[in-house]
């Protein structure tokens, strides 16, 4: 058991997270995926074309009294204390004391990859707790404890499966660590049978609400594979894994992932990470895919880093001052805490100073603008939305009744859907993921307010069209910014018979 005088580590650490998170998140504006998630969540449903739901929900619910970017980056914060206190209990499982945990504590809080997912909502919030404590309990499984709680794991990675599909691999390599090891006695309990089928109940609905699409969730996998996603070689994957965790601060996992192994009683989570780590490449995953990972080997570094320390104690504020030293330069990276101004001198510098390293980590093929592109992606919206108010607002009244609105992507729908309601906006459409599924709401499309897109690419669809404007966001995404927002008159076909070409899942 936890002794009590160690207690207070894990909870001080959860707290001091807590509140760097809840100063350090809410700023600049709602960022592009968060839009998406709110909406979404707002549509409830087992399922969406590019999610499970709970990431949506969890969005959703933090707006129901209103707007509030807080409440919102709250929850993620809640998620990143979480995910601290976790590390540190597995800390004290794997025998470290109070240096250990709260080492652990400050390098998970500070790691790059796990800093940012506590940074804004994304569906790896959730994991980044629950990863981390699905292996704790294991662990306490494997080292004697009641068979039972293999039903909690079940209940943990069912969760975790219905926010993001990447745990199905994490789980996956738990399960191999344990088979190769003599630890495999473990599984042969009807117990584990029944935190197998707890997870499978739980995941059932989405996975039935895929089936009953077609599977979206694959398609746009592979649209994004093949054109989106940066593919890494083995080695490049292998390398990002240090960028992503800082390589001044992935010597403690490093250390980590050493003792794993070596360790009897716990060397079935240091082989599912390596295990975990061959199915990204394989599968040619983004970087940061296994990101939640990382609490494990931290705690387990931790823990080591203590005992070599422990005839020199002077050794350990030194590393902790370091860590806090070096990890300084990275936080403007991972939390919106600087004006756009200095936030854009100051990511031109970096990029200048580690331009292979920049190269190495980018996960997508897109153009970089003013800002890194997720800070870029917390600008705009609110005056989107007003600039398409005005267009709409411009139409006689007999238009303005059955005008719709398209839009290009489902950051733009999404962000018209949030903001647009205040402006008297309808309800946007898009071809995009999601939004494709929900429809054309009934509209023809014989007026349409064609949002990112001046009619041409289906000019033959429309007897008029003309550009009504350009949207200026100079501090958006390069393909954000000047784009032109068309009006189309005289659709010649039902918008509800065109809609299948404007399916993209990507």
């Amino acid at each position: 058991m936890h002794p009590p005088r160690l207690r207070s580590v894990p909870l001080a650490a959860a707290l001091v997270t807590l509140a760097v998170h809840l100063a350090g998140n809410p700023h600049y504006g709602f960022f592009r995926d968060e839009l998406y998630f709110i909406i979404c969540g707002f549509h409830p449903a087992w399922g969406y074309v590019d999610q499970p739901p709970v990431v949506p929900l969890l969005a959703a619910g933090s707006q129901l009294f209103g707007h509030s970017l807080f409440l919102l980056r709250m929850v993620c914060a809640c998620f990143a204390a979480a995910s601290v206190y976790t590390t540190c209990l597995l800390a004290a499982e794997l025998g470290g004391g109070a240096f250990a945990e709260f080492f652990a504590a400050l390098v998970a809080a500070l790691t790059p990859v796990l800093m940012d997912f506590g940074s804004k909502m994304t569906p790896d919030i959730v994991g980044l707790w629950l990863w981390p404590l699905a292996a704790l309990y294991v662990l306490r499984i494997v080292k004697g404890a009641d068979p039972r709680w293999w039903l909690v794991v079940g209940t943990i990675l069912g969760i975790c499966i219905e926010s993001k599909y990447t745990v199905v691999f994490f789980a996956i390599g738990i399960l191999f660590g344990l088979l190769v090891l003599p630890q495999r006695r473990v599984l042969f309990t009807g117990w584990f049978a029944g935190g197998v089928l707890v997870a499978a109940l739980i995941a059932l609905p989405n996975f039935l609400w895929q089936a009953a699409h077609g599977f979206p969730m694959w398609t746009l996998l592979r649209a994004a594979a093949q054109y989106k996603d940066v593919s890494l070689t083995p080695l490049q994957f292998l390398a990002t894994q240090l960028l992503i965790t800082y390589p001044l601060l992935a010597p403690v996992w490093l250390i980590g992932l050493a003792t794993l192994l070596r360790r009897a009683d716990a060397r079935f989570l240091g082989i599912a990470y390596l295990a975990l780590i061959a199915q990204m490449i394989a599968l040619h995953a983004k970087n940061y895919y296994p990101g939640d990972v990382y609490p494990i080997p931290i705690a387990a570094g931790a823990v080591t880093i203590e005992a070599w320390t422990a005839r020199a104690r002077v050794w350990r504020p030194v590393l902790a001052l370091y860590t806090l030293i070096v990890a300084i330069a990275v936080v403007p990276l991972l939390m919106p805490v600087l004006p756009e101004r200095t936030m854009s001198a100051y990511d031109r510098t970096v990029q200048s100073m580690l331009a292979q390293e920049v190269k190495l980590s980018v996960t997508e093929h897109t153009q970089i603008g003013n800002l890194p592109p997720d800070w870029a992606d917390m600008h705009g919206w609110r005056e989107l939305a007003q600039t398409v108010a005005q267009v709409y607002d411009s139409l006689p009244a007999a238009e303005r009744a059955q005008a719709a609105i398209l839009a290009s992507n489902y950051g733009e729908a999404a962000a018209l859907d949030f903001y647009g309601p205040q402006y008297g906006l309808p309800p946007a459409l898009s071809g995009h993921n999601q939004f494709w599924v929900w429809g054309t709401h009934g509209y023809s499309g014989n007026v349409l307010i064609d949002v990112h897109g001046d009619c041409e690419a289906s000019a033959h669809l429309f007897r008029m069209h003309r550009i009504v404007t350009h949207f200026s966001n100079p501090w958006g995404r390069p393909f954000e910014n000047g784009f032109p927002i068309a009006l189309c008159r005289g659709i010649t076909m039902p918008l509800s018979l065109y809609w299948p070409r404007l399916r993209r899942f990507i």
